[in-house]
């Protein structure tokens, strides 16, 4: 399924039903008056979170939704009925901004997240409100009032516990396939991750983790290069920053380096969030270079091989402690 975060739709509620002009005619009721009803609500448009959605796709193919007009009112005080609410199911993580005004209208941060969009028009009132002592006769109605209508934007910003940031190839599909039932695609070329892949971390019995697969990022992506910041946003609302890097890289301090500049870049003091690096791939190097390269390291750093399932689960262990630190 293609990845869509962002959108951008017009939506308009329903309009009020209009006030309804009768007069009560009964037999032996020579004075029966004015009792025209008045016309029923117009439909509100309304975002709700819905944690099945993981894409924005079914708006990047329609992008107008008109909520149902209120009813007109009838004789004998009717009221008429008023317009179904249109609920719009949007992704956890979704940010709705009006395009006019530049204000983030709503952020659906938790499931079940609902917020009006559009308010549907109050219906008119009928001919029986407007009688007076001075007009027992009156034949006139309100027309209903317009619903609210906005051009808005969506954006998804995904909603992640643990997100796995490195370069191209540094091997962040592969740790995510290794400890969850995910399956991003996995390559030896760079940039096979073209989007973000979430996946489900058991950690224990009952006990679990979302972890998301940040598509690599080189030095310049916050300015556009390689994948650009496209998807540099989606770390904003990771709790937690595993840097994965590759041990045959040439200088595993810079490269950290780099990858906590280019989050700066894009948003400042990103880079100061909960983090663990993670060095991959030790089982391309024999037991002698993985000893000399971990002594010039800082003794935090955890190393793992992903596809031979060795340090995976101190890895886990590790990830478990660091966020009940944090949500603690």
């Amino acid at each position: 399924m293609k990845f869509v975060d962002y959108v951008e739709i017009e939506v308009t509620a329903g309009n009020g039903g209009h006030g309804c002009v009768a007069f009560h005619t009964e037999k032996y009721v020579p004075k029966g008056g004015p009792d025209g009803g008045d016309g029923g609500r117009g439909g509100d448009i309304v975002a709700v979170a819905d944690p099945n959605l993981t894409t924005l796709l079914d708006y990047r193919y329609r992008s107008r939704y008109k909520a149902q007009n209120g009813q007109p009112g009838s004789g004998n005080l009717k009221t008429g009925k008023s317009g179904e609410v249109t609920r719009l199911r949007l992704p956890v993580g979704t940010i709705v901004t009006d395009q006019q005004t530049n204000q983030i209208v709503v952020d659906l941060d938790r499931e079940g997240a609902e917020c009006i969009l559009a308010k549907g028009g109050r219906g008119g009132h009928g001919n029986a409100w407007f009688k007076s002592p001075t007009n027992q006769t009156p034949r006139t109605a309100q027309d209903g009032r317009p619903g609210e209508s906005r051009k808005l934007s969506l954006e998804l910003k995904l909603l992640a516990d643990v997100g796995l940031v490195g370069l191209p190839n540094a091997g962040k599909s592969t740790i995510l396939a290794a400890v969850s039932a995910a399956r991003p695609k996995i390559a030896d070329y760079p940039f096979t991750t073209l989007s973000p892949v979430l996946g489900i971390v058991r950690l224990r019995e009952f006990k679990s983790c979302v972890m998301a697969d940040i598509p690599g990022l080189i030095e310049g992506a916050a300015e556009g290069r390689g994948l650009g910041h496209q998807f540099l946003k989606h770390i904003q609302r990771t709790g937690l920053l595993v840097y994965v890097i590759d041990i045959n890289d040439t200088d595993i301090k810079e490269t950290l380096r780099v990858l906590k500049d280019e989050l700066d870049r894009f948003d400042p003091g990103l880079s100061g969030r909960p983090s663990q690096v993670v060095i991959t791939k030790i089982d391309t190097v024999s037991e002698s270079d993985l000893k000399a390269i971990s002594k010039k390291l800082p003794d935090d750093y955890i190393y793992i091989s992903a596809v031979a399932r060795m340090g995976t689960d101190k890895f886990i262990l590790e990830i478990e402690r660091k966020l009940d630190r944090q949500r603690a």
